[in-house]
């Protein structure tokens, strides 16, 4: 029992030597990795793409969308019931105003009119010698007073007949192209029923809604463009014609109408179409791309601003865009640097290397 100590002794005092031979052999070997600090100092620099922050002509504007209309629509209906004896006009072309485009069997209203107008001209014949008569002294006043009132009635029936077989002619309104028509000759049509549109589509109007909280700042004869999904990428001008008084209480949204030119007809009535209405022109804006803005929680934005080599981060308030711009309200100056690409891979004070393009140098390295 007495050698059992020694024993732990001698044991505790070969785990304390070996413990001391392993601590002298990691101090004395050479360090693998710098120390932190170090290593931050060696880091490569970003790559990344800058604009400057520029002045450029920008206009406060709304956008809306709307419907296209032609100037004047009409559909031709008949006044009367009839049997259709003539068409005068071929789908699809202009016509002029007057001309006529569908007639009705009118042989019983051109009769009647033929009789009249020979009722009429027996009434003047007869009301001329009864004025000459009564000039004479050969008739009475009362005599003169019925013959004149005779002719006044043989008149009258006269244009009632003209105007009954009038009806019977169906005119073109205004200048315009005529649609598809719904009857052929022979039918018989009912008054009101359709026969064919006419529109005129030299001149189209728009109509569209904006938000009441834009009605102090809209006037008639303002400045908009419209464009259609047709007709992709093309801007035809117009001009605001008519605010209706009346907002609607649902929406509460103002509905606008403006004017635009037609006359090669790529338009077309029933159009969908995309409006941007100026309200304001802005001569000098500080702008900057729309790729340089960095989203933040919440509703702020922020930009990256090289100054010296390094990335800053810079809490930006923006305005208005148009054509991939932006305009900066707060946070910037004219001809600051901004980082347009590789944003993702920048921290505050970040070292960065400005190219022309970022992902070619990124493909040479």
């Amino acid at each position: 029992m007495a050698g059992k100590p020694k024993l732990i002794v001698a044991a505790s005092l070969a785990g304390i030597v070996l413990l001391g031979g392993v601590a002298w052999y990691i101090n004395r070997a050479p360090s693998s990795a710098p120390p932190p600090a170090e290593a931050a100092s060696n880091g490569s620099e970003a790559v990344v793409e800058t604009a400057a922050v520029r002045i450029v002509a920008m206009a406060d504007e709304a956008a809306a969308v709307g419907t296209l209309r032609s100037n004047e629509s009409v559909v031709l209906r008949p006044e009367v019931s009839g049997r259709i004896s003539a068409i005068l006009f071929r789908e699809g072309t202009p016509v002029k105003r007057g001309a006529v485009l569908v007639e009705l069997d009118a042989a019983v209203q051109r009769a009647e009119l033929q009789q009249t107008r020979a009722e009429l001209a027996l009434a003047e014949s007869n009301s001329r010698r009864t004025e000459d008569l009564f000039e004479r002294r050969f008739v009475s006043q009362s005599a003169r007073d019925e013959s004149a009132s005779r002719l006044e009635v043989a008149r009258a029936a006269v244009e009632l007949a003209d105007a009954r077989y009038r009806r019977m002619i169906l005119v073109a309104p205004f200048d315009g192209i005529v649609g598809i028509r719904q009857v052929s000759v022979g039918d018989f049509v009912k008054d009101g029923d359709p026969l064919v549109n006419l529109e005129d589509i030299s001149v189209l109007k728009v109509d569209f809604r904006l938000p009441e909280t834009l009605l102090p700042r809209l006037r008639v004869g303002q400045a908009l463009e419209v464009g259609s999904d047709s007709l992709p990428g093309e801007r035809f001008a117009a001009r605001v014609d008519a605010i209706d008084p009346l907002v609607d209480a649902q929406g509460r949204a103002a509905v606008i109408r403006a004017s635009l030119a037609n006359p090669e007809g790529r338009l077309r009535p029933g159009m969908f179409a995309r409006v941007r209405l100026i309200l304001q022109e802005r001569p000098a804006v500080a702008a900057i791309p729309e790729e340089a803005l960095v989203p933040a929680p919440g509703d702020a934005q922020f930009v990256y601003r090289v100054v010296d080599g390094r990335a800053e981060r810079v809490n930006i308030r923006t305005g208005a865009r148009r054509e991939s711009l932006v305009e900066v309200v707060e946070g910037l100056a004219p001809g600051d640097e901004v980082v347009t690409a590789g944003q993702l891979k920048l921290r505050e004070g970040a070292a960065v290397r400005v190219v022309a393009d970022a992902a070619a140098e990124a493909a040479a390295d």
